[in-house]
């Protein structure tokens, strides 16, 4: 997984929960940068998020299985949780 990839999707995320975790185009960049990393579980996990917002549960579901998570709390709970780990994660493949 690049870096800058995933530095993208916590852009993209940002700027989703700025907007209030609408749907809207800011909801459809990071749904299209999840899908374009579909399998890699950082963006599996906000493919589920996506479809959370979207109100598609099973379809979150399936997304939260595939990438070993759970929904947990509010969404913008969730994306609390989810950003700090993603940042650990990019900050771990800076340094390397």
């Amino acid at each position: 997984m690049a870096k800058t990839d995933l530095a993208g999707l916590i852009e993209a995320f940002d700027r989703l929960a700025a907007d209030g975790f609408t749907m809207g185009a800011d909801w459809q960049a990071v749904h299209e940068i999840c899908q374009a990393h579909e399998g890699e579980q950082p963006f599996d996990w906000g493919h589920a998020l996506c479809h959370r917002i979207e109100g598609d549960d099973g379809n979150a579901d399936y997304w939260y299985r595939r990438a070993g998570k759970r929904r947990t709390g509010s969404v913008g709970d969730e994306w609390a949780a989810m950003r700090t780990e993603l940042s650990a994660c990019l900050s771990s493949l800076q340094s390397s």
